[in-house]
This record gives structure tokens, C-alpha cells and sequence, in this order.
């Protein structure tokens, strides 16, 4: 964004495909963020042709491989036709899909999958190949929902848990200034978990969401200081679920964006119970960002 100093670049766009209807809605909407980014948009097939060329015939790896050569071809030229100016290359992978996707992203480029694949159990569910990318995620990574709703709002959403989550307000940002969109940076805390017992929550409870909302605007304050042009709005609310607010909120934003936990983790070292949640009931794609900092323990 012009008159922006801070903050990270943004690569390219990979997008894993295999065929759902999912992640035919992924491919769009990267196609869509590359066109932004001014970035290519690089759409890969994980064949595993190497995982399965033990247990299956040479000629059923080669059928695997032309599904997957004109399943590349016909999502490209879909792409194409919507997105004209977007720069599109196809990769037929090898290997098993996680690694492909990790390996094709590098260490700037963002990943953008469906929320399902052809195995998926239902509407709400993550496929296993997404929640084992999202929960190893080294580099950002998009969840994107069939349910999403594809009228633009013209807002970004960036849950924020800390100052350790300076970088993850600073994605946000970037994916505001290429959307022209404002960006809203929200800090949910739980009163039950700030507190011992309920007569200390009754004596301190003022002067911890005082220390919440300082928290917020030291990460906010930062975010109006190198992104000068963009409207950032700051909002600390107190709920005894930080994934209910921010789903609430997501139905009023193009992206959320949230950082994934670094600590030895619920599901995998950056995804925790929130960021879980988040990418299976959010209202809009999800933008996952892994945490590199230490961080003080928690379940984001």
C-alpha cells in the first residue's frame, strides 16, 4: 500500500487442487489475491505417485498422473477466463500433498486451500490434508469455505492475542491496503481465565481490562504508524469464547486473519482450539499466521 514502510511482503499464491468443488472455489479466490500481490498464481496437484508406486500398478500411476495433468490444465484455463491479467503455472507433484504444498510456497508464499477435499465428512468439516497443512503451517496459510460469502464488505478482520501478534496485524494490513478496505484489530480476553476466583474478579476486573486494552494499542497504535493511509479500527472485548467473537465478526470482513500458536500445540505446533475453531466456522477465508516468536503459553 503507498505510504506504507512496515510490515511483510507478500509472494506468490500456491493453491493446492484435487478436483472438489472446494477447492475450485480455493483457486479463484488465489487467483484473485495474486492478481493483487501482482504475484503468479501457482496451482499444484499432489499426485503421490511416489507414496503409492509401491502398492499400484506403473499404468495406474500414469492414468493418476494424466487426471492430474487435465485437472491442472482446465483449472488454469478456468482461472484464466475470470482473472485475464493473473500470471498461471501448474506443477504436477510427486510427493504427498503436504510437503508439495510447504515445498512449491518456499519462505514467503501463501498457501490457499478448501476447506474439504473429496474425502470430506461435511460442510463444516476441514479435509485431513488441510488441517495437517494448516496445524504445520510454516508459511501463511488460506482456508477457504464454500459457504463464504463472495460480496466484499471492504473490511479486513486480525484477531490479536498479544504484542507477540505484531506481525500478524501487520498481514492484515497489507491484505487491507491491496483490498482499499479498512482493517479492524480485535483482542477478545476471558475474564474467567485473567482471574483467580470470582472475589478477585470483582476487586481487579477494572484494572485487567485496562491491561488488555493496553495491550491491543500498543499493536494498534504501531499498525496506524507505518500504514499511515489505512483506517484501523481497535476493538478489546471481554467473552468467555474468543472464537465466538471472532466468527460473530467475521460475517462483516473480507479476511480474517489469526495467529497460529508455536508452542507444542493442540492439534500441531500452530494450530490451537481457537485458531481450530476459526477455520471451520469462520464466515469468510481465514488467513493463518504462523507465530515465530516465544510466546507465553495459551490455546490460540
Amino acid at each position: 500500500m503507498e505510504g506504507s514502510t512496515g510490515g511483510p511482503e507478500l509472494g506468490s499464491v500456491v493453491v493446492g487442487i484435487d478436483g472438489s468443488e472446494s477447492a475450485e472455489k480455493a483457486a479463484f479466490w488465489g487467483a484473485a489475491e495474486a492478481v493483487r500481490r501482482d504475484a503468479p498464481l501457482h496451482l499444484i496437484y499432489a499426485a503421490d505417485t511416489e507414496g503409492r508406486a509401491l502398492y499400484i500398478s506403473a499404468q495406474s500411476i500414469e492414468r493418476v498422473r494424466q487426471a492430474g495433468r487435465a485437472l491442472l490444465d482446465s483449472t488454469a484455463a478456468a482461472v484464466q477466463e475470470r482473472h485475464p491479467a493473473v500470471r498461471v503455472t501448474t506443477e504436477l507433484g510427486r510427493g504427498a500433498p503436504v510437503p508439495s504444498l510447504h515445498h512449491a510456497a518456499g519462505i514467503r508464499g501463501t498457501v490457499v486451500i478448501g476447506n474439504r477435499g473429496l474425502g470430506g465428512f461435511g460442510s463444516l468439516m476441514l479435509g485431513s490434508v488441510g488441517l495437517k497443512l494448516a496445524a504445520a503451517a510454516t508459511t501463511p496459510v488460506v482456508i477457504v469455505r464454500e459457504a463464504d460469502d463472495e460480496g466484499e464488505t471492504g473490511n479486513v478482520l486480525a484477531g490479536i492475542r498479544d504484542e507477540h501478534d505484531l506481525d500478524v496485524a501487520r498481514y492484515a494490513a497489507r491484505e487491507a491496503g491491496l483490498r482499499r478496505a479498512s482493517l479492524r484489530l480485535v483482542h477478545v480476553w476471558n475474564v474467567l481465565q485473567s482471574v483467580g476466583n470470582v472475589v478477585t474478579m470483582l476487586d481487579d476486573v477494572d484494572e485487567i481490562a485496562g491491561q488488555h486494552v493496553q495491550r491491543l494499542t500498543a499493536v494498534s497504535d504501531l499498525i496506524r504508524d507505518e500504514f499511515p493511509d489505512l483506517t484501523v479500527q481497535a476493538d478489546a472485548e471481554k467473552s468467555v469464547s474468543p472464537a465466538g467473537v471472532l466468527v460473530q465478526a467475521s460475517n462483516h470482513a473480507d479476511l480474517l486473519v489469526v495467529g497460529g500458536r508455536r508452542s507444542p500445540g493442540y492439534i500441531g505446533p500452530t494450530l490451537g482450539r481457537v485458531t481450530h475453531s476459526l477455520i471451520h466456522h469462520a464466515h469468510c477465508p481465514v488467513q493463518l499466521i504462523p507465530r515465530h516468536e516465544a510466546t507465553h503459553g495459551g490455546d490460540a
